[in-house]
């Protein structure tokens, strides 16, 4: 046992150490978003000349720009963690905000590069080589250039090569690119092609055994290879003297897809925070002491079991920030409020552990193997209802693009974080505590005795009452139509003005809240602080802001400077793929429920979790909010904590089912409802503590979120009660559900 443990904590040296590796120090390990540190501002606009030459309808043009968005925003973000504010503005720029960037050039040359990859095959005749530089190239062929660095010299040699005019493949054929190393260890960009591309390149290079490909980028020969056997599998290499950064850039660029339209950039330029310093040291300051009241509730409720979860809960917030840091994320003030929230949610691991070590020592079991048999029947629970969240993290990543891809990524490392530190970390400590400190008791006080409740008795009163919320919910969100959506979604116009001096946004934010318009979202637009950027929802109202600004601050001589209607930030793809991800994540969440347990309850948990959706959806519409991209984040949360609340239910449900074997179906979901009445209840309280203070206290731009969330958890918590199990009811035969 010592070995065992001097092993385990030396894994969790190792891990802390190399966590607090990537993290520290903050401010240079993890980039901070637009709204707390600003950016670059860059636009884009589209080439007039260019796309008159291509002969584009109006029409044609404006799906052209709407396409160009995605993939810029693919090319900038693969994983979604960049945080960069994407949308048209006026009729034929983009404009792109980037976060944390001071030099804005490897930026520009990842979006503007156009990155067209071909693959042709080269002649192998040298005379027709000769015969081609005359000016007399065979029917179907003409001279590409190869261009390699002299070893020598340093300089650029362009050397001419005869390749087929029409391609045999094409970059739109890929999938995706990623750098890897050659076998020489110089940088390489590797490929993968799609189906058909996959069964192209492998009749293409079936057909040219011994013959070179030359591999085009730019319409520039950058590597041509020999044939030497056919190549299945849709996989292959790009060589060629490059740099590191190059082909970071390069597999950026082919994995975002090729610019539909041509681009120019014309105008470059540095951005302050969106949020004044009151409001983010507000939201900051409402995460910690969230934090902070959750870790006391712990060590005063589970008392030495607490302590040991405190310690494991900061191990986890180190994990996080350290994965963060390490894959570059942007961090927002909505995404602290999240990490403290994922911390304020991971509880529920160690709060489903102690209650099943408080079981078993309630049955006279030695401490030492009460915590054994409380980690080991814990596990299970604790394991199934974070693969279900991790489905839906997969999903999510794998279809959705943009900003749905980082919340994947980050709830994925949450939930790995939180699972390494309840399951490991906790457990080493127990052990450590039970063997060589000789620990006799664990005393923790009870929010919930054996409860007898009647939850199924009550059934139709709570759907009955869940029916007529979502009815009047969605009858309102409904009506409000585009009213619900906020300027990431809609839309919304610009206003620029100049001032004679620099003037303060807090100052700003204030007049605009006085006249309704706390939603603006407002930034300098240079170092100078002379020129302020002014966003908002209602196309109307540039008009009263500028007035009253003008009024307000007559001293500052303000001038407008332009107003321009700007696009959504949140595109129609985006959207679409969003919804075709969690459609995707709902078909498998329900064939791995099915599959660990039954289908009914897999059915079950997903219509709790329509029901929590729908009613978290209504409530918000009702309260007259407006959804944005935060607020998009909140909803998936949602969706990740209704089916973890769920799943523990069920797997108490499947575990009764075997022990009493003798009661009626609708008297064991009642016991094990109650079995974890004090594990459910403590959830919500440790995960409502820190979203209460963050509503409260967070200031207005998490204060919508706060409450989606809010909402959310008050409903997840009661449907896993109310609506998720009397489902089961509905749905029993005569059969029992299998184990």
């Amino acid at each position: 046992m010592k070995k065992d443990l001097v092993i385990k904590s030396a894994v969790i040296t190792a891990v802390i150490a190399l966590a607090v590796y990537f993290s520290y120090p903050p401010q240079e390990k993890i980039n901070l978003g637009l709204d707390l540190k600003g950016g670059v501002h860059l636009v884009w606009q589209l080439d007039s000349e260019k796309i008159e030459q291509m002969g584009l309808t109006a029409t044609m043009k404006q799906d052209s720009i709407h396409r160009a968005v995605e993939v810029i925003r693919n090319r900038i973000d693969a994983l979604g963690v960049r945080e960069p504010s994407i949308h048209i503005q006026g009729n034929d720029r983009i404009v792109v905000q980037l976060p944390g960037i001071d030099d804005p050039g490897e930026a520009i040359k990842t979006i503007g590069d156009v990155a067209f990859l071909e693959f042709r095959i080269v002649h192998d005749d040298p005379q027709k080589l000769t015969e081609a530089r005359n000016g007399k190239p065979p029917l179907g062929w003409e001279i590409k250039y190869k261009i390699d660095r002299d070893e020598r010299t340093g300089e650029l040699v362009e050397t001419p090569m005869l390749v087929r005019a029409k391609p045999a493949l094409t970059g739109d054929m890929l999938t995706s690119a990623y750098p890897t190393a050659g076998g020489i260890g110089m940088p390489e960009v590797g490929i993968e092609f799609s189906r058909e591309g996959s069964k192209r390149f492998a009749t293409v290079t079936a057909e040219n055994v011994n013959k070179q490909l030359a591999i085009l980028l730019d319409d520039k020969i950058v590597s041509a290879p020999v044939i030497k056997t056919a190549i299945s599998g849709g996989r292959a290499v790009i060589q060629g003297q490059f740099t590191s950064e190059e082909v970071q850039r390069l597999s950026r660029q082919l994995s975002g897809g090729a610019l539909p339209v041509p681009l120019q950039l014309i105008d470059n330029r540095s951005i302050s925070p969106s949020l004044g310093a009151d409001t983010i040291r507000q939201g900051v300051s409402a995460a910690i002491v969230g934090f902070i009241l959750v870790i006391i509730f712990m060590a005063i409720y589970y008392m030495i079991s607490g302590l040991i979860a405190d310690f494991a809960l900061c191990v986890n917030l180190i994990i996080i920030t350290g994965v963060l840091g390490a894959l570059g994320f942007t961090l927002t003030l909505p995404g602290i409020a999240g990490i403290v929230l994922t911390i304020g949610m991971a509880v529920d691991a160690n709060v489903l552990i102690f209650e099943r070590i408080r079981e078993e020592m309630s049955s006279g079991k030695t401490i030492h193997t009460s915590i054994d048999a409380g980690f080991k029947r814990a596990f299970w629970t604790i394991f199934d209802a974070n693969i279900t969240t991790l489905i839906t993290a997969a999903f999510l990543f794998r279809f959705g693009t943009g900003p749905v891809k980082g919340f994947a990524v980050t709830l994925s490392i949450g939930i790995l974080a939180s699972m390494f530190t309840a399951l490991f970390v906790s457990r080493v400590i127990f052990d450590f505590l039970a063997t060589k400190v000789e620990l006799k008791k664990l005393t923790m006080l009870k929010i919930a005795s054996k409860t007898k409740i009647d939850f199924i008795g009550r059934k139709n009163i709570a759907i009955t009452l869940s029916a007529i919320i979502i009815v009047i919910g969605m009858g309102y969100f409904l009506y409000r139509g585009n009213g619900n959506f906020g300027i990431d979604f809609t839309g919304g116009t610009l206003l620029q003005i100049h001032t004679e001096k620099p003037l303060a946004l807090e100052s700003v934010r204030s007049t605009l809240k006085q006249i309704g318009e706390e939603k603006a979202v407002i930034q300098y637009f240079d170092k100078d602080k002379e020129s302020i950027l002014i966003r908002t929802t209602d196309k109307g109202s540039t008009e009263s802001i500028f007035d009253t600004l003008k009024k307000e601050y007559s001293e500052y001589n303000i001038i407008r400077e332009r107003t321009e209607y700007v696009g959504p930030s949140i595109g129609a793809e985006l959207r679409q793929q969003a919804l075709l991800a969690i459609l995707f994540a709902l078909a498998g969440i329900l064939i791995y429920i099915s599959w660990r347990f039954e289908f009914k309850l897999a059915l079950g948990a997903i219509i709790a979790l329509v029901h929590d959706v729908l009613i978290a959806l209504g409530l918000f519409s009702l309260s007259g909010r407006e959804i944005s991209l935060p607020i998009i984040a909140a909803l998936l949360t949602i969706v990740g904590y209704s089916l973890n609340d769920t799943i523990v239910v069920f797997d108490r449900i499947r575990e009764d089912l075997q022990v009493y074997k003798k009661l009626d179906y609708a008297h064991i979901i009642n016991l094990s409802i109650n079995q974890t009445l004090s594990r459910t209840l403590l959830t919500s309280i440790t995960t409502l503590i820190v979203v209460v203070i963050l509503y409260f206290f967070g200031g207005e731009v998490i204060n919508d979120f706060a409450f989606m969330l809010f909402v959310g958890i008050t409903v997840g918590t009661y449907s896993s009660i109310f609506i998720a199990s009397p489902i089961l009811i509905f749905m029993q035969k005569k059969q029992p559900v299998n184990a």
